[in-house]
């Protein structure tokens, strides 16, 4: 047996191992099933026997896995580690590659300008005259002194968005613009291009985009808003593209700087003799000249740009900070306004950048902390007004898509829940980060609480419109209110008390259910009374005798024992009992409904109620001929008068924590006279 099974493993671990084939020659071989199952037998065991011992190699190398396990997540750290230092040193040797070329690159250049200044620029502006020939409605290009063609060649556009090729454009690189210029269908002569853009170097970026096959060879320009993305024909092209744009708006900023540093020895001093005092104070002013040549001032207007492109918004406004700094002790002049103009665009952008950040068409995941960044840099520049409002509209529009997500589904309590738990979080974390971002800010927190009162309306809305318009039970409705309570409290922990603002917009929908489920108990207690005989309950088991006298002991009747006897009869009638048990139930829903404001609508609701039952005693005592009878009305309407409404006064005084001097008016009207053949009952 066992050789045979050994035979059959190796069979089965072969290399040329066929199942069809094998299967195929067992079949022909077999005399049966008989066989079949013997065979189908020995392979089930030797799967056991394999799958036996493979528990077992793995319980007996299990170490050796962990081990080997760590050793693995140790490697993959270093390999990152390495990883990490490779390219941090690649991109240093590319800087400095860089740099040693830009380097060679300018002396080369200005050996070339020196030995040939003259003819290169003039050769250059004829190559500029004759291109522009050919291109239609821009006459105008070469009026300005100075302008020479630098680099020209074709691209492809791009949409921005969708990443689809739009149109072939020629583009005109020259020493102070960049013009694009879009091929024309139908060629008139010479023309072959239509005038498109004209771009001031300094008014946009360039920006290197990342290859991603089949979108590749292609670079950005961003003129904020706005951007525009070509295509060059092949990456050769699309670096020389890339390295000529950024020298020549290099030698753009230093063309610039040495320009203005020569007119500073230069500036006209007064030599005339002037016999006005104020003259002289005049032209110390005009000679007082603000040192703007430094480095960091002259590529300030790129950087901010470059910091925009990034969302490099902390940047930005610390490069903003910086200058602010700088000139804030220099006196005023033509040069600062000039660089206040351009600085001033780029504020207007990173701002309408950081509005666009805070507004409700952007994701509004990751809670008020996602705006913080936005917000803090809007502050910084002077609107905390603007980030004040974009933030409150923003955490309005993130609590209202909650809301509205929020399935309604189940219980009607259980939703509630969820609700309150979804809307006073959020508003608690608003509140929260409001008071972080805005810690400085007094003049806004005015604001924030009207936004309060706002979501508040919002949340009552929905809250009503799950709990009051689908006309749930008195005590569903009492249930919701008090969990809407208590999580209103919790605000109160950070100072923000809402509990009036809450009271106030259910007063009009708990006032109608107040007396709507009055109405109800009326309608019910008239049905009853039409039906009333004056007879004893009688509860046929001592259970129901039981459960009856724990309901009535957990409305208050403590002295109900005295009303029972030992068998199952209760010497009250049914009409009483119910209408008790009815009266109390709404009492205590009514109470936990109660704010100051429900106090005469509650009290007159109680008053209506209790009356009807009282009529009705009082109609059935001066109705009813017969002595054992009017007896037991009597008894009833004793009931009524020494325990119920005694107790209604007294949990409504707890409850509300004055006296009901209406329900202590009517029980002193209503005062019963001893059992006697003509008793009754009066009523004022």
């Amino acid at each position: 047996m066992a050789d045979t099974g050994n035979r059959l493993r190796k069979q089965l671990e072969s290399a040329n191992f066929d199942p069809q084939n094998y299967v195929k020659h067992l079949s022909q071989q077999s005399d049966g099933d008989r066989d079949l199952q013997e065979h189908r037998q020995k392979i089930q065991t030797l799967a056991d026997e394999t799958a036996q011992n493979l528990k077992k190699n793995v319980y007996k190398n299990y170490r050796q896995f962990i081990e080997t396990a760590k050793e693995i997540s140790y490697l993959e750290s270093e390999m990152y580690q390495l990883s990490h230092i490779l390219t941090e040193q690649k991109s240093i040797m590319e800087s400095i590659t860089q740099s040693l070329l830009s380097t060679d690159k300018d002396e080369t250049a200005k050996e070339m300008l020196a030995a040939f200044p003259k003819e290169t620029e003039e050769v250059k502006q004829r190559t500029l005259t004759t291109l522009l020939e050919k291109v239609e409605g821009c006459k105008n290009i070469m009026e300005t002194p100075g302008r020479y063609l630098v680099y020209n060649g074709d691209l492809f556009e791009y949409d921005v968005d969708h990443m689809a090729q739009i149109q072939k454009v020629h583009a005109f690189l020259m020493n102070d613009c960049l013009l694009i210029a879009t091929w024309l269908p139908n060629r008139r002569g010479a023309v072959k291009y239509m005038y498109n853009a004209l771009y001031d170097l300094e008014s946009f970026a360039i920006v290197n985009v990342k290859d991603n096959p089949p979108m590749k060879d292609m670079f950005k320009i961003l003129m904020f808003p706005e951007s525009r993305i070509f295509q060059a024909e092949n990456s050769k092209i699309k670096k020389e593209w890339l390295e000529i744009l950024d020298e020549t708006k290099k030698n753009k900023v230093v063309k610039e700087k040495h320009k203005k540093e020569e007119e500073v020895p230069n500036s006209p001093v007064r030599t005339e003799v002037s016999n006005n005092p104020f003259d002289e104070e005049e032209t110390v002013e005009s000679e007082e000249v603000v040192d703007l040549s430094m480095e960091w001032i002259q590529e300030l207007p790129e950087d901010l740009d470059v910091c925009i492109a990034q969302r490099d918004f902390e940047g930005a406004v610390d490069l903003l900070d910086k200058l602010n700094e700088y000139l804030k002790e220099q006196p005023v002049s033509q040069r600062v306004k000039e660089l206040r103009g351009k600085v001033d665009e780029r504020v207007r952008q990173l701002t309408e950048v950081l509005v666009f950040e805070l507004s409700p068409d952007r994701s509004l995941r990751g809670g008020p902390k996602a705006t913080r960044r936005a917000v803090s840099q809007l502050i910084r520049l002077g609107q905390s007004t603007k980030a004040c409002e974009l933030f409150l509209k923003n955490r309005a529009a993130a609590v209202q898509t909650a809301v509205r997500q929020l399935r309604i589904e189940g219980a009607t309590l259980l939703y509630i829940h969820k609700l309150c738990n979804i809307f006073f979080t959020s508003l608690l974390e608003t509140a929260k980060e409001f008071e972080t971002d805005f810690a400085g800010n007094n003049g806004c927190y005015s604001a924030f609480v009207v936004w309060s009162r706002s979501a508040m309306k919002m949340f009552v809305d929905a809250f009503s419109k799950q709990v009051f318009d689908s006309k749930e039970s008195l005590s569903t409705a009492a249930e919701c209110v008090k969990v809407a309570k208590e999580h209103c409290k919790q605000l109160s922990e950070i100072g923000l008390d809402l509990t009036f603002t809450l009271q106030s917009l259910l007063v009009k929908d708990i006032k109608a259910a107040l007396q709507s489920y009055k109405e109800i108990i009326i309608e019910a207690t008239k049905h009853r009374n039409s039906e009333e005989m004056w007879r004893r309950m009688n509860l046929m088991t001592p259970e129901a005798l039981a459960k009856l006298k724990d309901e009535m002991r957990a409305c208050g009747m403590g002295n109900f024992e005295q009303y029972t006897g030992d068998d199952c009869w209760v010497n009250l009638s049914y009409t009483v009992v119910a209408f008790t048990k009815q009266m109390m139930g709404f009492l205590e829903e009514g109470l936990k409904l109660y704010f100051p404001e429900l106090h005469m609508v509650l009290l007159e609701s109680l008053r209506e109620v209790i009356l009807e039952a009282l009529q009705h005693v009082d109609y059935s005592l001066r109705c009813e001929q017969d002595a054992e009878k009017k007896a037991f009305i009597l008894k009833n309407a004793s009931f009524l008068h020494e325990t119920v409404l005694p107790e209604v006064e007294k949990r409504f005084e707890e409850g509300v924590g004055k006296p009901a001097k209406q329900l202590q008016d009517l029980r002193k009207s209503s005062r019963p006279m001893r059992v006697n053949p003509d008793s009754t009952m009066s009523l004022v």
